[in-house]
């Protein structure tokens, strides 16, 4: 058998033939384990960039594969050295990657505008063991997808008492570029990658196999998409009247009220197991919401027994679903209030008040979008984070937040909260540290995938 692949490879080389993706996947890798391993390698190395249909190579520069061999899914475009095949490759095409020796390492989308050159899918040692979705988008797409089904019913989602859960997170499980929110009965797609758009189609089909989901809402990240190279005038909208607008999903035995039209994907859950804390340590006391959106922490604190609850935000819609959520779940009005204000300046009233609260918490939007405003960030979450400290009675409990990527990776929020408390005057004790939910997967071989920093601090 493997002298007949390598034979029939040899003769479409020489009849100026070319190969389709599954003819390449069963010669490059069956031949694998077979005596001439070597010889087949070498012709794959010096030829498959020629003679594959359709499929370019990437070839990177000399020493910068390790990088990518050990999983990083991100091939930026300062580590190419040059790419092989003609026509040159679109946006949205398979291609070959391959080390500095033209060795193929594995293979991915191509992205000719954006800082990723290629977005990588598979390596060689997976194809090893199963080309079943080699050159294959729509095998790939329905397999990760149904690994990624498969881990969240592994941890427990969804439950009796939670449909609202992340089934896809990027890079977390092997689709960078795609994020998949169940809420219910509707899955909520956010794309930050060309490819995410090319294939939408094969998207939908994988998710739709899902036996709850019955509607499929896109969330397009246009700014992200616009450094991707996609003309947002172009993009093909996907069954927009078949969703409805608004659902309710239940969380840990809370009932939300969502607008798809909302932030992000309409509903934060990567907070899901912070908010349940908060549940657990809020018997009994008054407790400060800042930056509340639709009120998540606030009704955990007000279910957990909290004898007062102050949410504050700054958006109408947010709050009118806060005000909802109050109703839904049948909690006294008159223990939980939402104020529509500006975080800082309901924080300096409140102190020219001298109002204090005993657990207080603080989970603003993203201070930091790009590194390069990571320094004027750090200064925004230390401001914020010294007028909270002041508002929490001394021996009180404090919940701040980032969400911004680049504090979470610059390993810097907690110097900065140490410089909240020299500005407030206060000496603060760290009694927890978290991050996003578990169905957030993080891959270590990319780091950048890490957000949000969750810390729990005790203020004296």
């Amino acid at each position: 058998m493997h002298r007949s692949i390598t034979r029939s490879f040899y003769v479409k080389k020489h009849a100026a033939d070319s190969f389709t993706p599954h003819e390449v996947s069963s010669f490059f890798f069956t031949t694998r384990h077979h005596h001439s391993r070597r010889n087949c390698l070498f012709f794959a190395q010096r030829s498959l960039h020629v003679c594959v249909c359709g499929v370019a190579t990437v070839v990177l520069k000399k020493g910068k594969a390790q990088l990518f061999k050990k999983g990083s899914p991100m091939v930026y475009s300062g580590a190419v050295d040059r790419i092989l095949g003609r026509p040159p490759p679109r946006t949205g095409d398979i291609v070959l990657v391959a080390d500095g020796a033209e060795k193929p390492i594995g293979w991915g989308l191509y992205n000719s505008v954006s800082m990723f050159c290629v977005r990588l899918m598979q390596l060689e040692e997976e194809l090893t063991r199963d080309p079943s979705c080699a050159f294959n988008m729509k095998k790939l797409l329905e397999a990760r997808i149904d690994a990624a089904r498969e881990l969240r019913e592994s941890l427990g989602l969804p439950s009796a008492n939670t449909n609202a859960y992340r089934l896809v997170n990027s890079e977390g499980d092997r689709l960078s570029g795609l994020i998949v929110d169940v809420f219910g009965d509707i899955a909520v797609i956010a794309s930050s990658a060309a490819w995410v758009e090319k294939y939408k189609q094969e998207i939908e089909a994988g998710i739709s196999r899902i036996d709850e989901i019955n509607h499929i809402f896109w969330r397009p990240s246009v700014e992200i998409l616009k450094e991707e190279g996609i003309n947002l005038s172009e993009l093909k909208e996907m069954h927009p009247s078949a969703c409805p607008e608004r659902t309710k999903v239940m969380e840990n035995g809370i009932f939300y009220a969502i607008s798809l039209d909302g932030q992000k994907t309409g509903f934060y859950a990567d907070q899901r197991e912070n908010r349940q804390f908060i549940s657990t340590i809020s018997g009994g006391k008054k407790v400060l919401d800042i930056f509340c959106y639709s009120g998540g922490f606030a009704l955990n604190a007000a279910r957990g027994g909290a004898v007062n609850v102050t949410g504050v935000d700054t958006s109408l819609p947010a709050l009118e679903l806060a005000k909802e959520n109050i109703v839904l779940n049948d909690m006294d009005p008159r223990r939980i209030t939402f104020l529509r204000e500006d975080a800082m300046e309901f924080m300096k009233g409140a102190l020219s008040r001298n109002e204090l609260w005993d657990l207080v918490v603080v989970d603003p939007p993203k201070l930091a979008p790009r590194r390069k405003v990571l320094q004027s960030a750090l200064g925004m979450y230390r401001t914020l984070n010294s007028l909270a400290m002041r508002l929490t009675r001394r021996g009180g409990l404090l919940m701040t937040c980032s969400c911004s990527g680049a504090v979470t990776q610059s390993g810097m929020f907690l110097s900065t909260l140490q410089g909240a408390a020299s500005m407030a005057e206060r000496k603060i004790t760290v009694l927890r540290q978290a991050g996003a939910a578990c169905d957030h997967p993080i891959d270590p071989s990319y780091p950048e995938g890490a957000y949000l920093s969750n810390v729990f601090l005790r203020v004296l």
